[in-house]
């Protein structure tokens, strides 16, 4: 079961356990998001974003084709306000800051910061904690670019605990998983009606 935090008639918003996939793979025997919310609702779903697979937290689905336009027109102008809970490598000094460095694909399913050919992206942090050799985050991707919040903590030093594909693989593997969670998404519907949900963090990131 997929844990729902918010339903009404146009949109449904889940808690993503990590290493689920969003949206089915090329393996289509193996489940996601996506395929077991459907089954689970009875209903066909429509994508509106997508999290990360070893990514946990907030994601909506729209149910009907006139809510999927428009919140793929909400987040496309930047409407959808996301927070997201990381804990990187490093201590940071900045109380908070941000990161604006273009993104582009370099293959194999990498991302990475190029200034010449990459695309506009922008993401905001703010310390919550820090500890030793480590330091707990909020951050606030502006764009919403494929990977964006890994690749700019990792361009600036600081990778998220855990990641394999942004930094050195051996300290990351002392970390249970990523860490980075969806923890919370504010979006005004249709009706006007303003909505925030969002999702306990997981007890990985429960850091004392």
């Amino acid at each position: 079961m997929i844990p729902v935090l918010y339903e009404d008639d146009d949109i449904v918003a889940v808690d993503k356990p990590a290493g689920l996939a969003s949206i089915p793979e090329r393996d289509r025997v193996k489940e996601s998001v996506l395929s077991m919310l459907e089954k689970q609702l009875k209903r066909k779903l429509f994508i509106v974003h997508r999290l990360d697979k070893e990514v946990s937290g907030v994601m909506l689905f729209a149910k009907n084709a006139g809510m999927h336009k428009y919140l793929n027109e909400a987040f496309f102008n930047r409407n959808v306000h996301k927070t997201y809970r990381a804990l990187v490598r490093g201590i940071m000094k900045e109380g908070k800051g941000e990161i604006d460095r273009p993104i582009r694909q370099f293959g194999s399913g990498r991302m990475g910061v190029d200034e010449e050919k990459g695309k506009q992206s922008l993401t905001k942090y703010e310390v919550i904690k820090r500890f030793d050799e480590r330091t707990l985050i909020h951050a606030y991707p502006v764009t919403g670019r494929r990977h964006q919040i890994r690749v700019h903590l990792y361009h600036i030093g600081h990778p998220v605990a855990g990641d394999m594909l942004y930094g050195d693989k051996n300290p990351q593997k002392n970390y249970p998983r990523l860490m980075l969670h969806a923890e919370r998404i504010e979006v005004t519907l249709k009706n006007g009606k303003n909505i925030i949900v969002e999702s306990k963090a997981p007890e990985e990131f429960i850091i004392k």
